[in-house]
C-alpha cells in the first residue's frame, strides 16, 4: 500500500466537502461544471433539427469524465442528473466506496498519468480535481494534463484543480508556526515558494506555474477562479454563521471568485481550459 493510499484510507473527502468550508468549494465548483455542461447541451440541441430530443435525452448524450473521483462526490451527483459519467480513481478504498453508491457511474481504477482504458476525443467535459494535488514535478503534472486533453473531445472543456502555495505558507508556516523549521529544512525558497516532497503528499502551485503547464500541453484558458476563497482560513467563523448568513457568504464567494486579485490566495484554484 502506498503512502497516498494509506492517507485516503483514513481521510474522509465526503465529510470535508459537506463541512461549511467544503460546501463553498463544492457548490461553486458545481456552478462552473454546470456552466459547461449547459454549453454542451446547447450544442447538441442545435444539431437536433427535428427537435425530437427532450432534456433527459440530451443529457444522456453528454459524456463527463471525473479523473481522481475519490468517493464520487461530484461524479455520483452528476450521474443522478442524467449525464453519462465515467469516474477514474487510483485508491482502491475510495473506488470501493464510490462503487457502492455509484448507481449510473461507470467507475474504474486508473491512474491520471496513463488513462489507457479510455479512447481519444471521448468526453465533452473532463474534471481533473484530485490528481494535481498529489503529483510532484512539472513532468508528471503536464503528463496528467496531457492525458486529460487526449481523452477530451475537440472543443471540449477541462476543469483542473490545484492546491495553492500561499494558502500553505500562510496556514502551515505562519499560522501553525512551522516557518523556522521550514526555512531550516529548506522546504521554502527565499521567496516563500514551497519545495514539496512526496512524503508531504501535497504539492502547491502559483498562478505562473499553472500557466506554464497550460503552455506546455497546448491548452487554452477560458477562465480561472478560486472556488473557496477565504473559506478555509475562517472555518470557525463560517461555522458560527446562521444558515441565512452562510448562504450570503456563498453568494459573496461566487461573486468574487474570478477576481484576479484574489485567486492565488485561496486554498484551491480551478483552471478551466478548452481543447482546441
Amino acid at each position: 500500500m502506498t503512502q497516498l493510499e494509506e492517507y485516503y484510507n483514513k481521510f474522509n473527502e465526503d465529510k470535508r466537502l459537506n463541512s461549511r468550508h467544503g460546501q463553498v468549494e463544492y457548490r461553486i465548483s458545481m456552478h462552473y461544471i454546470h456552466r459547461y455542461l449547459d454549453e454542451a447541451e446547447e450544442r447538441i440541441q442545435k444539431t437536433d433539427c427535428g427537435g425530437n430530443l427532450d432534456r433527459d435525452a440530451v443529457r444522456g448524450q453528454i459524456r463527463l469524465l471525473d479523473i481522481g473521483a475519490g468517493t464520487g462526490r461530484y461524479s455520483v451527483a452528476l450521474a443522478e442528473e442524467g449525464y453519462d459519467v465515467t469516474a477514474v480513481e487510483l485508491v482502491k478504498y475510495n473506488l470501493g466506496v464510490l462503487k457502492k453508491k455509484a448507481g449510473r457511474v461507470n467507475a474504474m481504477q486508473g491512474n491520471a498519468l496513463n488513462l489507457k482504458k479510455l479512447e481519444d476525443d471521448t468526453f465533452d467535459v473532463t474534471l481533473l480535481f484530485g490528481p494535481m494535488y498529489h503529483l510532484f514535478g512539472f513532468e508528471d503534472k503536464s503528463r496528467a494534463l496531457g492525458e486529460a486533453k487526449r481523452v477530451t473531445k475537440p472543443g471540449g472543456v477541462i476543469l483542473a484543480a490545484y492546491c495553492m502555495n500561499e494558502y500553505s505558507v500562510i496556514t502551515y508556516a505562519f499560522k501553525e508556526r512551522h516557518v523556522l523549521e521550514c526555512m531550516q529544512q529548506r522546504r521554502l525558497t527565499e521567496d516563500f515558494q514551497t519545495i514539496p516532497t512526496p512524503e508531504g503528499l501535497y504539492d502547491y502551485m502559483r498562478i505562473e506555474d499553472i500557466e506554464a503547464l497550460n503552455e506546455a500541453v497546448g491548452l487554452a484558458r477560458i477562465q480561472i477562479l478560486s472556488p473557496d476563497g477565504p473559506a478555509n482560513y475562517i472555518r470557525p467563523f463560517l461555522n458560527q454563521l446562521s444558515e441565512e448568513e452562510f448562504e450570503l457568504f456563498v453568494r459573496y464567494q461566487l461573486a468574487v471568485c474570478e477576481r484576479a486579485d484574489l485567486i492565488g490566495a485561496g486554498a484551491h484554484t480551478i483552471d478551466i481550459l478548452r481543447k482546441v
